[in-house]
């Protein structure tokens, strides 16, 4: 029987930044080029990703894309 590999961590995240609270924010998997792909996403981390945009200028600062380190949504609200 063959197993499949675990998928590989994604090698970019867009990651938004809180504006008032240094260390909490939210990251994202995205391409290179800072496109995330909704339809991979989980209903809360969908959720998370639309609530960041809207905030971008009044809680969060404008996202930026990084290496990718595997850890999505990890400073929530």
């Amino acid at each position: 029987m063959h197993m499949a590999d675990p998928p590989l961590p994604p090698q970019y995240e867009l990651r938004f930044q809180s504006l008032f609270d240094n260390g909490r924010g939210f990251a994202f998997p995205c391409d290179s080029q800072g496109r995330v792909d909704l339809d991979q996403l989980s209903e809360q981390a969908r959720h998370n990703y639309l609530y960041a945009r809207a905030v971008v200028g009044r809680e969060l600062a404008v996202p930026a894309v990084k290496p990718g380190g595997g850890c999505f949504e990890r400073l929530t609200r």
